[in-house]
């Protein structure tokens, strides 16, 4: 196994209690930070690290940080995202529900550095049982003076609180997060104002996913030169993947993003190959909002060069070739998937998801679950994958938050790699019934036109 930063003690038995945590070398960071180091000096650590948010977008973290404003008198506040509701990912989850006390280690420095008294802790609704454990958690690093009033004796406060949402994909959407933390529906905000300056309550916020908070402890304890080292160009440090669909050994790995895509799937050390000895036929590298990407596409790039597991590899030639890291959920395909189904239940969570705030979305995302349903149960036309392209192509860029994307893309990059299997759904469109496991009888029940 390749560096290990975040995972490294999480076989450690009892590592979820605060004595075998701190027994293992834990809160080390909250020592140093906030001790010999100033918020200033912590924001220009994480600068140095490289360390891109690990949540989906990879927006420089410490770039992030320095964003947000410092008005006088007015409370700032750090908001972590552990609303992991991105399908094929499950990364965060491990981290909060395996080791907890790292995620609290690393909001206590970077609640220092972004000057926030008051931190809060968005979790997903689904994810009761590891709600309970990050309280217990917060609990025992209060209980041992890691939070509460004059932390250590440097008189810095915080307090961190656990906030369970609703089971909304939309509120992973940092301002939709926001809304709902305040109270109200779940629905994003026109930007700007952007959160650092006007964000929860109308103070400054910084909204970082669970995986990047917790790594601004190795970041403190190793120092960003140090961090940076690890990993290659822009893609510093370790990542988290979610792996899972047709493979050996589903699960959670922790890459340092130098290893190739093959290796990832193929190396006993993590994925162990494809399962029933089928062939790899096509993965989703970031998440389900991020492009397929056939098995030539996903181990070659279109120059010819190994496609390796960071950043700028997995998103080389754009979108006409290439995908995104994304959120880390890498789902694989073998040959006997069908594309076109799983497109189209990729469609039907983002419709379902849809706030409905933005009309493309709103009206795009049903209309583009129609016509895939349509195509899988033997009622679609060579036209309907042409308007699925058309409609795909008008959300895109067209709402205020990304979901609209994230509902497009799936599809256009579905439709670009793999025209004839839509087409073959037109032309055999009996088989393609039979083949579909009765997917007209768990559909919604929305009309389908014939």
């Amino acid at each position: 196994m390749g560096v290990q930063l975040l995972l490294e003690k999480a076989k450690v038995e009892g590592i979820r209690k605060y004595e075998v945590y701190r027994r293992e070398g834990g809160y080390r960071s909250v020592e140093k930070a906030l001790k010999t180091m100033s918020p200033e000096v912590i924001v220009e650590e994480v600068k140095k690290s490289g360390l891109r948010g690990r949540g989906g977008a990879g927006f420089p973290t410490g770039m992030k940080w320095s964003f947000i404003a410092k008005p006088e008198g007015v409370p700032r506040h750090l908001v972590c995202n552990a609303d992991e509701s991105e399908p094929g990912t499950f990364k965060d989850r491990f981290l909060m529900e395996f080791i907890p006390h790292l995620l609290i280690e690393g909001l206590i420095v970077s609640s220092f550095a972004l000057g926030s008294n008051t931190t809060y802790i968005y979790i997903r609704g689904e994810y009761a049982w590891v709600a309970e454990i990050l309280e217990f958690a917060i609990g025992e690093a209060k209980a041992n003076g890691f939070l509460g009033k004059n932390i250590l004796g440097t008189g810095f406060d915080c307090e961190i609180y656990v906030h369970r949402g609703a089971g909304a994909y939309i509120c992973g959407e940092e301002t939709a997060l926001i809304e709902s933390l305040e109270g109200k529906r779940g629905n994003p905000r026109i930007k700007p104002p952007f959160p650092a300056i006007q964000g929860a309550w109308m103070r400054p916020t910084v909204v970082n996913n669970v995986e990047t908070l917790a790594a601004i402890v190795p970041i403190i304890n190793l120092g960003g030169d140090e961090y940076a080292k690890i990993g290659v160009g822009k893609s510093t440090g370790t990542k988290l993947m979610s792996a899972c669909g047709n493979i050996k050994k589903p699960g959670v790995y922790e890459i340092d993003m130098t290893i190739s895509v093959e290796e990832f799937i193929f190396s006993d050390e993590y994925c162990g190959g494809i399962a029933n000895g089928k062939r790899l036929k096509a993965c989703i590298p970031g998440g389900s909002s991020v492009p397929i990407l056939p098995a030539n596409l996903l181990l070659k790039t279109a120059k010819g060069d190994t496609r390796y597991m960071n950043y700028e590899s997995l998103s080389d030639g754009g979108f006409a070739t290439g995908s995104m890291m994304g959120s880390g959920g890498f789902i694989v395909l073998d040959e006997d998937q069908c594309v076109v189904k799983n497109t189209y239940t990729f469609a039907r969570f983002y419709r379902h998801e849809s706030c409905g705030q933005c009309s493309p979305c709103r009206e795009g995302t049903g209309w583009m679950e129609k016509l895939l349903l349509r195509l899988e149960n033997g009622q679609g036309k060579i036209s309907d994958i042409d308007l699925l392209w058309d409609i795909q192509r008008k959300i895109e860029g067209n709402t205020i938050c990304p979901l609209g994307d994230a509902a497009a893309w799936p599809v256009a990059a579905a439709i670009r790699h793999f025209r004839d299997e839509f087409e073959w759904h037109v032309t055999h469109a009996e088989e393609a019934v039979k083949r579909n496991y009765g997917l007209a009888h768990y559909a919604d029940p929305i009309h389908v036109p014939a």
